[in-house]
């Protein structure tokens, strides 16, 4: 059963002679608490405390800094919805006369 590997062994396969088209990485729950837990502390994770993430999650670097920057987009996403709903909120609490 040949067909039954998971895509994780094959972390780039090519698309086109040229282009690689990278797999899209699935996390495990322990890997995304310990990620959102980081992301709590600190929106930004660089250099050494990124490698060490990376490592302690078996990770790549690479992973790891798509994965903050792509919770940096939600989470800047989230603050621009609150922030409209706040105003909603207040422009309805409040009749214009």
């Amino acid at each position: 059963s040949g067909f039954l590997i998971s895509k994780c062994c094959f972390p780039l396969f090519k698309a086109k002679p040229g282009k690689a088209k990278r797999v899209r990485t699935i996390f495990s729950s322990e890997q995304l608490a310990r990620l959102e837990q980081e992301f709590a502390r600190q929106q930004y994770l660089v250099g050494q405390e990124r490698c060490l993430l990376a490592s302690s999650l078996h990770l790549t670097e690479e992973q790891v800094k798509v994965w903050f920057q792509n919770r940096r987009i939600k989470w800047r996403k989230q603050s621009l919805e609150q922030q409209q709903t706040k105003l909603t909120k207040m422009g309805l609490g409040t009749p214009q006369r």
